[in-house]
């Protein structure tokens, strides 16, 4: 009826249709390193099997390096993720007037807001953090200091709201991701039990919504029964 006001019972209602609210504690990310990774563990590998196990700790060192780099830290980082920032999007408008009437604020353009911002817990070898060390070693050589090909270093985000009971309800990928930033870590003798956590901000070209935009990965497949088992969560 037009004008009634809304009662306690309306919205508890209201909620139990909808199944309650989303948690922001709720999530789960899954981050596709770009295919020359890949690549580099591959070559680790073969160079196992090549030159048998590396005798000097130089050459540790350096197959360590490559082999960090092999799809099994994927799971680790993704179930890492303390914190990531779901991306927005702006319309983009300008003032267009004809004659003497009033004008109207008409859509131009779009953009896609900012970076993504996200923190890692770390463990102890700091295998997250050398993660995406190497992965800025694709876009920029820390030796000769030249930049690689765009699509070398460029990988993809996904990052899920989960149900209370772990199943996605909404679901976002970006697209050409890279990390742009690597924040330091402070140390403090007085920070006694408190975990190390790498903060990671991501450049991205345009996100999509998964659960209704058409994404060619996913075309033919049911998002909700995307198994993250697979991606390292249970």
């Amino acid at each position: 009826m037009p004008g009634k006001q809304p009662t306690i019972q309306n919205f508890i209602s209201s909620m139990s249709q909808a199944k309650g609210f989303a948690r922001t504690s709720k999530y789960a990310v899954v981050i596709t390193p770009p295919t020359a990774i890949q690549a580099v563990a591959k070559r680790s590998n073969e160079q196992i099997l090549r030159d048998g196990v590396p005798t000097t700790v130089s050459d540790a060192k350096n197959l360590i390096n490559m082999q960090l780099l092999n799809k099994s830290v994927g799971p680790q980082v993704n179930l890492h993720c303390n914190s990531i920032s779901l991306p927005g999007h702006d319309l983009q408008a300008q003032d267009m007037q004809h004659g003497s009437a009033p004008g109207r604020q008409m859509v131009t353009s779009h953009d896609y807001q900012g970076t993504i911002a996200a923190t890692f817990y770390l463990d102890i070898n700091l295998k997250e953090r050398h993660f995406f060390e190497q992965w800025q070693k694709l876009a920029v050589d820390n030796s000769t200091h030249k930049a690689n090909y765009y699509d070398d270093y460029i990988g993809s985000m996904e990052i899920f709201q989960l149900d209370g009971n772990g199943e996605i309800t909404y679901g976002i990928k970006a697209t050409e991701v890279y990390p742009t930033t690597l924040a330091g870590i402070e140390y403090a003798y007085a920070n006694t039990n408190q975990i190390a956590l790498q903060a990671v901000q991501f450049q991205y070209r345009q996100w999509f919504n998964m659960t209704a935009d058409t994404i060619a990965d996913y075309s033919g497949s049911n998002l909700f029964d995307l198994d993250l088992q697979s991606y390292g969560y249970r």
